[in-house]
């Protein structure tokens, strides 16, 4: 009777101790374990983060820390860290977290616009993923990389078009020139490596004039007259004669791309550059900026004119006057400096 006593205290212990760390391991599991107010909290896990970089970051969102330790480590997760951008609703147990911290990893959207260096696009999309702005620009830079894609120190821009991409955070840099390429293929398709070829052009060529006329006209219903005319000159062998270029020249040689030219000067149109296609015959080198889409498929389509000469219009802010004849391009051009040099502006 005594051992029958003893026997069911056992098994009474048991029992509550079992339902204590039955209830233990629920709330460990399946309590909320969030602190904080809002809605959900971003985390960024950066590569080759260990679990205790993890902890020590999730540490002001988590109530019980050390539950969520226990929990990841039974779960394999402490062991096992995958970087990205992750979201925490409120409100979420540690199991939850760890599932979201696992497999939740969220793409961003990258956009970059109109950059005139790979040093600007570097540093334009370094602020939006995981890999810096040196790494960026060593992969951009890469000469074996260039080389296997045919593109040289002056076109290696072409392959960058502006836009808005989607990636993981924690992109690497190599990845992110890969996935660039990869766009830069899929934009040239076969109708408008046809319509290159139509243009006597290569793919490059088109880039680096597509800049220039995308530097000329911000007008995107005027970028196919812009380019009509560019082309004109160049199959009548004429100058391009572009501003745009010149001030890239001007930059490129002083080093300086942060300045701001307003007005070519004269003393400007001497300098010995290949981009001062006033010196130069035929394309610039390379781009002298990243273009847009429409400014690419205003080459690729241009207008039908006999437009040999443009001034900015400055009756119609924006846009230019057009001219087939010298003649009528110095009068377009007379009213422009009459309202430049009203303007004061001198460089």
């Amino acid at each position: 009777m005594y051992l029958k006593k003893i026997v069911l205290a056992i098994v009474g212990i048991g029992l509550i101790g079992g339902g204590l760390f039955a209830y233990k391991v629920y709330n460990a599991i399946f309590t909320p374990n969030t602190n904080f107010d809002s809605k959900e909290k971003i985390v960024f896990i950066p590569t080759d983060a260990g679990f205790a970089q993890v902890r020590d970051s999730l540490a002001s969102l988590i109530i019980d820390v050390e539950s969520f330790e226990q929990l990841a480590i039974r779960k394999g997760y402490a062991s096992n860290i995958k970087p990205g951008k992750y979201a925490l609703k409120k409100g979420m147990n540690n199991n939850e977290l760890i599932n979201a911290l696992r497999s939740g990893n969220l793409p961003i959207k990258v956009s970059f616009n109109n950059q005139e260096r790979v040093e600007n696009l570097a540093g334009r999309v370094a602020s939006q993923i995981e890999a810096d702005s040196l790494s960026l620009l060593n992969a951009m830079n890469d000469s074996d990389f260039l080389h296997s894609i045919d593109l040289d120190e002056a076109n290696k821009l072409s392959i960058y078009l502006p836009n808005s991409y989607e990636f993981f955070w924690n992109t690497s840099a190599k990845k992110f020139r890969e996935r660039m390429l990869k766009e830069y293929k899929r934009f040239w398709t076969d109708a408008r490596i046809a319509k290159a070829k139509g243009q006597n052009l290569t793919q490059e060529q088109v880039v680096a004039l597509a800049s220039i006329v995308h530097k000329e006209t911000a007008k995107i219903d005027e970028r196919p007259r812009v380019a009509g005319l560019y082309l004109n000159r160049l199959k009548k062998r004429m100058l391009l004669q572009a501003d745009p270029t010149v001030i890239y020249a001007l930059k490129k040689h002083s080093g300086d791309f942060e300045q701001v030219i307003k007005r070519v000067l004269y003393a400007d149109l001497e300098l010995d550059s290949p981009y001062n296609t006033y010196k130069y015959g035929g394309l610039p080198p390379g781009p002298i900026t990243m273009p847009d889409v429409s400014a690419i498929d205003a080459v690729l389509s241009p207008e039908k004119h006999d437009y040999l000469y443009m001034v900015a219009n400055v009756e119609n802010f924006g846009y230019h006057k057009f001219a087939k004849t010298l003649a009528q391009h110095n009068r377009n051009k007379e009213q422009y400096i009459r309202w430049i040099n009203s303007q004061r502006i001198s460089r």
